[in-house]
């Protein structure tokens, strides 16, 4: 057991993965010599070569492409796209061909890839560099979506990536990287896709969340907790499949929810649990469940990202007006 952030968790999961199985292969734009442009691919091309640790041209569709062709041939490849405002050039491969391979072959051919990309804001990076694309890919059937918020969790879920049959988009929190730190175990394990964690107990109200919002909640559930309402934190680590068992215990239990994360409401994955809730638990419902996200909007430049990231403030504000109903 070691004391590792999210970046050497991430790594190291990626290092015993490919130990593991031969067809495990890491390709995308600077992985090999450089690591990655946040070095989370450091030092994998010196253990497994060029020929498991491909540095391929900028062309992230092609990354995709090839990665679709090596999945179905039997290879197992993890491919980087540098940063999630990157992700819209693969949309003809994910929503074409990914997500559909298992149904068109009648369960012939599968797709087991993993496709890794930065997440979110509050790294002070120019446009395209910090976005929130999550909703384009729970909206596509077919199609596995992982967000990890702590070291452990990271290593787990890529482990259990790595192994599924079916395709995974794999959500790296950049602010995250070196900021969340925890101890993971040295040997290999997997975190089961599917299961949501609760990162803290509470009673009065639910925050669901993922991604670097799982640590705003937490500062914001202890601000609630020092004004004598206890606030309960669930973390969904997987957005597809998602943990409706879980979603609507926290629900039916506080009888108060307050989803927060970092992409626009409008058309995003909180408003699909939203009405998940309404639909399957309103009359254990105290108040109507709230979200607190991103502007509609583009994420703006760094002297105004802080304003359109929620922030525990605006947290604790939501909650309040939650319990006020």
């Amino acid at each position: 057991m070691s004391e590792i952030n999210l970046v050497q968790a991430i790594n190291q999961g990626l290092r015993q993965a490919m130990e593991a199985d031969e067809r495990v292969l890491v390709l995308g734009e600077d992985v090999g010599l450089n690591g990655g442009v946040f070095r989370v691919t450091e030092g994998l091309q010196k253990l497994f070569g060029p020929e498991r640790v491909v540095d391929t041209p900028l062309a992230e569709l092609g990354i995709v492409g090839a990665s679709v062709g090596l999945a179905v041939a039997g290879m197992r490849p993890v491919c980087e796209i540098q940063f999630d405002g990157f992700l819209p050039a693969i949309m003809d491969q994910v929503i074409c061909h990914i997500g559909r391979i298992r149904n068109r072959t009648q369960g012939r051919n599968t797709v087991p890839l993993v496709i890794r990309a930065p997440h979110g804001g509050l790294i002070h990076a120019p446009e395209h560099h910090s976005e929130s694309p999550e909703a384009y890919f729970t909206h596509t059937p077919g199609i596995k979506v992982v967000v990890p918020s702590t070291p452990y969790d990271a290593k787990g879920l890529l482990m259990a990536a790595v192994q599924d049959p079916d395709p995974v988009v794999y959500f790296e929190p950049k602010a995250l990287y070196r900021a969340a730190k925890g101890e993971v175990p040295d040997n290999p394990y997997v975190v089961p896709i599917g299961k949501a964690r609760l990162a803290r107990e509470g009673t009065d109200v639910s925050l669901v969340t993922w991604g670097a919002m799982v640590h705003t909640c937490l500062k914001a559930a202890e601000r609630l907790e020092a004004e004598g309402i206890s606030t309960e934190v669930l973390d969904l680590r997987t957005l597809t499949p998602l943990d409706v068992e879980a979603v609507l215990a926290t629900a039916e239990k506080t009888g108060r929810v307050v989803i927060a994360h970092e992409a626009p409401n409008t058309g995003s994955w909180a408003a699909e649990i939203s009405c998940l809730i309404h639909e399957r638990s309103i009359l254990k419902l105290q108040a109507p469940v709230a979200r607190v996200g991103g502007f509609d909007i583009r994420m703006p430049l760094f002297r105004l990202e802080k304003y359109y990231v929620p922030d525990a403030d605006r947290v604790v504000m939501t909650v309040k007006k939650t319990l006020s109903f």
